[in-house]
């Protein structure tokens, strides 16, 4: 995958169960080709799915050299941690809907934000901004909703 000219897959997506798994995948595949472009493997979110799932990024890396999905997902769900159905459904939905946790980073999150839409204040939650960076449809979120 040329990351170069073509998003990953949305952080949305999911694989073994687990939302983030295909993009994260797909950032590995390029950086191993040269082809990441300004995408980071791994970043700070790939990190939060590697250690819920007891991963190193190593161990990962070298799984994905080769592997097709259908292959890297049976070995995610082999390797991880072994978790339950809801377990996975709840970190599932805390990953979606994590948002910046310090001022820094909510600063940092509301540049990147309005560089890409400044209409859609609506829009709290990182996995929600790279897919309205990635010009993804994001659905509004109201007043009450992380």
């Amino acid at each position: 995958m040329d990351l170069r000219t073509q998003f990953p897959r949305s952080p949305k997506d999911k694989m073994a169960g687990y939302v983030h798994l295909p993009r994260m995948l797909d950032k590995c595949r390029a950086t191993l080709a040269g082809t990441q472009g300004e995408y980071i493997y791994p970043c700070p979110m790939d990190q939060r799915l590697l250690a819920f799932a007891g991963i190193a990024a190593e161990q990962f890396t070298e799984a994905a050299r080769g592997m097709t999905d259908t292959a890297l997902a049976e070995w995610f769900k082999k390797t991880a941690i072994p978790h339950s159905k809801a377990e996975i459904d709840r970190w599932n939905a805390e990953f979606l809907t994590y948002g910046p946790d310090t001022d820094e980073k909510r600063a940092y999150f509301n540049k990147l934000r309005d560089a890409a839409d400044p209409s859609r204040t609506d829009t709290t939650a990182w996995a929600d901004l790279l897919d309205l960076d990635e010009q993804r449809p994001v659905p509004k979120r109201t007043a009450n909703v992380r």
